[in-house]
């Protein structure tokens, strides 16, 4: 048949953005679709904005975030002047199963999470990708280290993430910009934790901030504002708007069509291929629909997972490629909590300058070469740093008159943070089905079944004992810490539904991203995923889907799809 497109990227996130960029690069024709609204680079209307110069100073009106935004309301990265730059829940709604409790945070714009992501970029190594084919939870991974590890180094070096080598098996280092700087709270509590502990190390967390600005792609070195969500008209972190797009764009072989919400992928049962994809406008309820020769999913992890559901046909009755009857099953998101909070005393003549966008990272030290977690067979990693209290310290501590304002006017305390976030197992219990309810498109909602279990509770009991042990060693006054952590989605690292594996009788996908009963079709979001491993998964994503275009593209020059 004739085909419109080469490829369709369903999605324009951080994995979407860089699909469209090595298949537009590569020299196929490509059409992307975002279900959201168009945002260009540069146009964040209150990234410069003052408090007082919005309505509410910041803090949004309650009322209509309590009515539109019930779930979004509750991500700390949420405010009035990243609003726009979140899901209004009311008109995109989902549902819990049983004795389940999921915040499902989302983007449904141009660039879609790329805009309000965390930007922390850490490689996972053969701890992370070899954990299941170890203790058997879950199917084993079909990739190792080596597999990725070009791809990672390609990625990174186009993003531009800045970080410091530390020469660490569970963290291996990268193609790293210049480091922003710890504070001297940090450098001190990094020398005497590895002073009494030798296997464990702090360091800054490894960020696409750009230390070293790339002014061939217009992009300016981070201004240390930390408003990174508000959107960076510097182009300063990596987001699908300021980096790939672009380079998607400069091919000229890029179409994008925005407020698009796919309901179906096609799939000709003769062929055994997927042809396209049909879609609603938004705006206007208007459907439509495209062809090509290849279709990439990366509308986010939940999100393609449920266009399979949705693309249920008489041949795959239970849901696109899913002859495994797994597609929806092993979902994960880290387990994270506050497990300790300390003063800091005897740095009250120290301060720092600028707002850092980064904070400080303690990688994984648990269940390496030994077993030695209590409870658990994984690990877990920290991330937090040292702050020094503002003047905003007075709306918690007593005082009144000149005297007391003029106090406020210095920094006060130092305190030091370290959130855990422990690795999620992929549980088969922990899974996506399609609800009996319908959104406002008439596509059926997507209904959400989670829960932590043991493993992660102990190890968060764990990490909350030796986060408190090493502030303590440290000279810190533990204030207090917590060791249960929040729902589901907390961590915004959602993961899993259409896991790789070795078995197409036990996994969607094979080692290429690529469906294993449907050749033309790739998932390289976060559904993809078979794991968890403890540190933060787009890096990750981002290089699983160059690699996954590169076999793609190999196929179709090789005429086999």
């Amino acid at each position: 048949m004739e085909y419109e497109f080469d490829a369709i990227v369903v999605g324009s996130g951080i994995t979407g953005g860089w699909a469209a960029k090595e298949l537009t690069e590569a020299g196929l024709k490509v059409l992307m679709i975002e279900r959201g609204r168009e945002i260009v680079h540069g146009d964040y209307p209150r990234e410069m904005k003052a408090p007082w110069e919005l309505p509410f100073r910041g803090r949004g009106d309650t009322q209509r975030y309590k009515r539109d935004h019930a779930v979004q309301m509750l991500n700390r990265h949420f405010t009035e002047w990243t609003e726009d730059h979140f899901v209004n829940d009311r008109e995109n709604p989902y549902e819990l199963g049983p004795d389940s409790a999921f915040t499902w945070f989302r983007s449904y714009q141009l660039g879609g999470k790329s805009l309000t992501w965390g930007r922390q970029c850490y490689r996972w190594s053969d701890y992370d990708f070899g954990a299941n084919a170890r203790d058997g939870m879950g199917t084993d991974w079909p990739i190792r280290y080596a597999d990725i590890a070009p791809w990672y180094d390609k990625v990174e070096r186009f993003i531009g993430v800045s970080g410091a080598s530390e020469g660490l098996p569970s963290l291996p280092d990268g193609q790293f910009q210049p480091p922003f700087a710890l504070n001297a709270v940090e450098k001190s509590v990094r020398d005497k934790v590895s002073a009494q502990w030798p296997d464990r190390r702090l360091t800054i967390g490894r960020t696409a901030n750009l230390t070293v600005g790339k002014e061939e792609e217009g992009r300016n070195p981070c201004q240390s504002r930390d408003i990174c969500n508000r959107g960076c008209s510097f182009g300063a972190y990596f987001s699908t708007q300021s980096s790939t797009l672009p380079a998607a764009t400069k091919t000229g072989r890029l179409t994008v069509i925005t407020n698009a919400q796919v309901e179906k992928v096609d799939y000709d049962p003769a062929t055994k291929r997927v042809t396209g994809v049909r879609w609603v406008n938004t705006k206007t309820r208007e459907r439509k629909s495209a062809t090509a020769r290849i279709v990439f999913l990366n509308a986010g992890a939940f999100n393609s997972v449920h266009l399979m559901m949705n693309s249920a046909n008489e041949a795959m009755p239970g849901g696109l490629a899913n002859s495994s009857g797994v597609l929806g099953t092993h979902i994960m998101d880290h387990a994270n909590t506050l497990s300790a909070v300390a003063i800091m005393p005897g740095f009250e003549g120290r301060t720092s300058f600028g707002n850092r966008p980064t904070g400080v990272v303690i990688p994984r030290f648990r269940n390496l070469d030994k077993a030695d977690g209590d409870g658990f067979t994984r690990g877990y990693s920290f991330q937090g740093g040292a702050l020094q209290s503002g003047w905003g310290r007075g709306k918690r501590q007593a005082g009144i008159g000149a005297d007391f304002k003029r106090e406020l006017r210095s920094p006060g305390a130092w305190r030091m943070v370290l959130v855990a976030f422990a690795e999620s197992l992929p549980r088969a219990s922990n899974r996506l089905t399609l609800s009996k309810q319908v959104d406002p498109m008439g596509v059926p909602q997507l209904e959400i079944h989670f829960a932590h279990g043991a493993g992660e509770m102990a190890a968060l009991a764990d990490a909350k004992r030796e986060a408190g042990a090493m502030l303590a060693a440290s000279g810190g006054q533990v204030l207090f810490g917590m060791d249960r952590p929040g729902p589901g989605g907390t961590a915004i690292h959602e993961m899993g539904g259409a896991r790789m594996g070795h078995d197409p009788k036990t996994s969607v996908l094979n080692k290429w991203s690529q469906a294993h009963d449907v050749a033309n079709l790739f998932v390289t979001d976060g559904a993809q995923m078979a794991s968890s491993a403890c540190q933060n998964p787009s890096l990750t994503y981002m290089a699983l889907t160059a690699r996954a275009v590169d076999h793609a593209v190999g196929l179709i020059k090789a005429g086999a799809i």
